[in-house]
């Protein structure tokens, strides 16, 4: 089997995500700022077991399995922030903020880049461990790469960045744009990460846009 994929891309992706929440000032919270630490702490243990163990069957389970349940808290999270900004702009229009809700737009952005990369991440052919081991069951995605062996490494497989440029595409362009989806999960998980994006740039950001002081 091939080494394991190294964690230190998602991981960094992680600390990043929480420094960029740390700093946005007054956005909305539906939880308590804690529990988005607790949360991605949770996610990181099993990415160190991971990687000190070189890929160790057990760590890989609680690891894909932690960030499953991350995407879903991600979920029912965004769903709450969205219906209190939408509460906001829609019933005390007059109360409203315009730099909360633009540093509660780019929160809500940057963490549904982040937390469907990751799951994109996790389930495309099996993992990466099984992925890596080339083991995989049926792919997600089709990448572009692979129609191009002669300009590749012979182990060539897509990595977390491969993902995360999935994530970022998927959430600006709101369509496919290199990888394309070949199974209905793929396709249902990027028209709703797409839906969230959209009601986030067009909804909130434009009206946050609309009310800043001249």
């Amino acid at each position: 089997m091939n080494r394991p994929e190294s964690r230190w891309p998602p991981a960094f992706s992680i600390v990043a995500v929480l420094a960029i929440l740390a700093v946005l000032p007054g956005h909305v919270h539906a939880l308590p700022v804690w529990v988005s630490y607790l949360v991605a702490l949770a996610v990181l243990v099993p990415m160190a077991g991971v990687a000190l163990t070189k890929g160790n069957i057990v760590w890989l389970g609680i690891e894909r399995t932690m960030i499953i349940l991350l995407a879903a808290a991600y979920g029912a999270n965004t769903i709450a922030e969205l219906a209190d900004l939408i509460g906001v702009i829609t019933i005390h229009p007059s109360g409203e903020n315009a730099f909360s809700l633009l540093s509660s737009a780019v929160a809500i952005w940057v963490v549904n880049v982040l937390a469907f990369s990751l799951l994109y991440w996790q389930i495309d052919g099996g993992g990466p461990c099984a992925r890596a081991s080339k083991s995989s069951a049926r792919p997600d995605w089709a990448f572009p790469q692979p129609e191009r062996p002669g300009d590749l490494p012979p182990d060539w497989r897509p990595l977390f960045l491969d993902y995360l440029y999935l994530g970022f595409n998927t959430a600006t362009a709101f369509s496919p744009t290199d990888a394309l989806p070949l199974t209905h999960r793929a396709k249902m998980l990027m028209l709703i990460e797409s839906t969230i994006s959209l009601l986030t740039s067009v909804i909130v950001l434009s009206r946050a846009i609309n009310v800043l002081p001249g």
